[in-house]
């Protein structure tokens, strides 16, 4: 009979300790999710193009208004730091120097999704939605879809859209900006 181990959770601040000893490398890819270290994926070629065309798009539109991250971390909670492909941040004069930006200073959060759209819709949006991100977007490379979620509780999304690449999405916080997903994606 197989005997269940208990496993340890790293908190975030225990995770950083990693780093800062050098257990894990600053650049490495991995992210805390539920207070284990896991690993990303390699980024291939679309979605590395789809990330940087979205980015370029979002800098240029958003101008002041919002603090473009691109695969950085956000910390959600005492046992989460994900790194989405793209956050729109509240602005802040030190640009989130002196710590990590949470629920609250998110606006918007984009995952692009290829190999990893399974893992983002069962594992990253319950947990986005459970720690307050007021909206995600999942960018489904494979399909050309954008799935637009809004209004978190910690049951999920309550409001779940899916677009074709050519229809209109504006930020729930940034109403006046409207896209769609083939301007932030390309084709």
């Amino acid at each position: 009979m197989a005997v269940a181990l208990p496993k340890y959770r790293f908190t975030v601040r225990d995770y950083h300790r990693m780093v800062d000893a050098g257990i894990l490398e600053e650049d490495a890819r991995v992210e805390l999710i539920e207070g284990e270290v896991v690993p990303m994926s390699p980024v291939g070629p679309p979605h590395g193009a789809s990330v940087d065309r979205a980015t370029r798009v979002f800098v240029r539109r958003c101008g002041d208004r919002a603090i473009v991250r691109v695969q950085g971390a956000v910390e959600l909670d005492l046992h989460n730091e994900p790194q989405p492909d793209l956050l729109l941040l509240r602005p802040r004069d030190d640009f989130y120097a002196s710590d990590q930006p949470g629920p609250g200073d998110v606006l918007l959060a984009i995952e692009v999704s290829d190999t990893t759209l399974r893992r983002d819709r069962r594992v990253k949006l319950p947990l986005y939605a459970r720690t307050g991100i007021p909206e995600l977007w999942i960018w489904n490379l494979k399909a050309r879809r954008l799935e637009v979620c809004r209004n978190p509780s910690h049951a999920g999304y309550a409001d779940l859209t899916v677009l074709g690449p050519e229809e209109p999405v504006s930020p729930l916080l940034l109403p006046d900006l409207t896209f769609t997903a083939l301007d932030l994606f390309g084709a």
